[in-house]
């Protein structure tokens, strides 16, 4: 088993424009360690004694925050609202949840007893940075908008973002979303020049995509007239006329959120600016209870647009823009560095320390984490299993149905509601948030009725629907270590792939034994495991 030292990786805080470069560093300790290695990703793991230094949350706490969107405002304030809270309500909703052996863990390196303490009891003890695939460390240390070498295009000026009222707003956004009766806004221009209605043109364009403009004469006032140009298949699609040719297609960024998972701030971007969820990608969703950073990529949309954002919404912090011709995929990244605080702790100073000795001298079971799983009763891979069993009827149970967990209030009352009732209808109503996988599936089972249930899931963004499908993946993963675990403990044996330096190569098969590890589980059709040299996948 090789060694593998980890670096100690600065952990760099946002919290403006001007002193970004100067944010404290919080001092950690730096631990070595062994790890094992299988197919989950490499991980970097710091733990310190204190808390990190406050969050943007506090930092912002003063400001006025703009209220971009008057439609979901409820949303955005129920969304917003779920911050810490009160330790011990999360701590006995998470009761309730899995444990590890729920999910396949049941095996350790060592045998020494453990000690106990509270992880997570703040969102803030929890901090995760991206490790891309070329190794770097993902931080947020740059606000800057860069700047085009085409000099024909010009990014609409700062005005564009704030020229229009929210009366003016939501008519467009309704429009946009053939919500409005009418076949057109206008939109009074009270300062009549030039420069004033090219900014108006500007702001409709690059704030509602599939919308154009004309100017009107009306009863001797001047009107900025919007309106559908293409119908909806141009609804939320860039203007392709107004993209350099010499830019990529997609915008880089690193994104920083607070007490969010990426799914959920997918869908608070994608609500801001006025466009799909489908449009953004990223390499891997990071937790909601934590502090995290990583880089996301979005199909046309200017840096401007969304470094504007930093000024609307809170516990996000939008950064590092940079244009390229690909976006970016599942899995892609290295691994990820984690910084852990850890409270509360019970045990003794010699079994703390034998623990640590044991992390350092032997290292960990690479196992797939808790949150891969999810927080309540129902855990993720079983509506993964119903996913590749075809059991669609099970998949809208276990999505939809009530269950003990950590969830929020009108969550359970949705729950409620569906179990009750079955009607979508009536169920969605109980749910202010509609961009939710639950929200999404109700509008699903409401356009296409409860015997199409395929194409009620399908309105649920792809990369949430192949969570699931991955989370039951890392269940068949974690069953399978512990079970080899159990029969071989750590030392290598045939079928087995280690790391060498830099070079993974397979234990041969030899005359030490001839049973291996698909003996103990069978892998998936189709999932990407670690098979041994001498077996073909058509032979599993």
């Amino acid at each position: 088993m090789e060694t593998v030292e980890m670096n100690s990786v600065s952990l760099k805080r946002p919290h403006s424009e001007d002193d970004v470069a100067n944010a404290d560093e919080i001092k950690r300790q730096k631990i070595s360690q062994k790890s094992k290695t299988g197919n989950d990703s490499e991980q970097s793991i710091k733990t310190v004694t204190e808390q990190p230094d406050k969050s943007l949350l506090e930092d912002m706490k003063n400001e006025i925050i703009p209220n971009e969107l008057s439609e979901d405002q409820e949303d955005e304030e129920l969304e917003d609202s779920d911050e810490d809270g009160d330790p011990e309500s999360f701590a006995d909703m998470m009761k309730h949840g899995l444990t590890e052996s729920d999910v396949g863990i049941t095996k350790f390196v060592s045998s020494h007893k453990g000690f106990s303490g509270i992880l997570k009891e703040r969102y803030s003890d929890f901090v995760v940075h991206e490790i891309g695939k070329d190794g770097r460390v993902s931080h947020l240390d740059d606000f800057s908008v860069p700047v085009d070498d085409e000099v024909n295009f010009e990014d609409p000026p700062e005005e564009t973002f704030t020229i229009l009222s929210e009366e003016d707003k939501q008519r467009l956004e309704e429009l946009q979303l053939l919500k409005n009766k009418e076949t057109s806004v206008a939109i009074e221009v009270i300062e009549d020049t030039k420069e004033k209605r090219t900014v108006i043109h500007q702001a409709v364009k690059s704030l509602f995509p599939g919308l154009e403009t004309k100017t009107e004469d009306r009863d001797g006032k001047r009107y900025i007239i919007a309106y559908h140009a293409a119908g909806k298949k141009a609804l939320a699609n860039p203007r392709k006329h107004s993209w350099p040719k010499s830019r990529g297609s997609y915008c880089h960024f690193i994104l920083y959120k607070e007490n969010k998972d990426t799914m959920d701030a997918i869908n608070v971007l994608s609500k801001f600016l006025r466009v799909k969820p489908n449009i953004f990608s990223y390499m891997g969703t990071k937790d909601k209870r934590a502090i995290t950073v990583q880089e996301i990529a979005v199909l046309r949309i200017t840096a401007q647009r969304l470094a504007h954002l930093n000024k609307c919404l809170m516990n996000f912090k939008l950064g590092n823009f940079s244009y390229k011709n690909h976006p970016l995929k599942l899995g892609e990244l290295q691994g990820n560095h984690f910084t852990v605080v850890l409270r509360n702790i019970t045990g003794t100073d010699d079994q703390i320390e034998q623990a640590m000795h044991s992390l350092r001298e032997i290292g960990f079971i690479n196992y797939y984490g808790m949150q891969r799983f999810g927080t309540t009763a129902v855990p993720t891979y079983q509506i993964g299993r119903a996913i590749l069993q075809n059991n669609w009827n099970e998949v809208m149970d276990l999505i939809l149905k009530p269950r003990p967990g950590a969830e929020k209030g009108y969550l359970v009352k949705c729950r409620e509601e569906w179990a009750k009732t079955k009607d979508p209808a009536a169920a969605l109503k109980k749910l202010p948030v509609k961009r939710c996988v639950e929200g999404q599936l109700l509008r699903g089972l409401l356009k296409y009725g409860m015997k199409n249930i395929i194409s009620a899931f399908g309105i649920i963004p792809r990369n949430n629907r192949l969570m699931y499908i991955h989370s039951y993946q890392s269940y068949v993963w974690n069953n399978m270590v512990s079970k080899r675990i159990e029969e071989y403990g750590l030392r290598a044996v045939p079928g087995d792939l280690i790391l060498k330096g830099a070079t993974a190569v397979h234990i041969k098969e030899g005359d030490v034994d001839n049973y291996t590890i698909h003996d103990i589980v069978m892998p998936l059709p189709g999932f990407d495991v670690i098979y041994p040299k001498h077996k073909s996948k058509s032979d599993c």
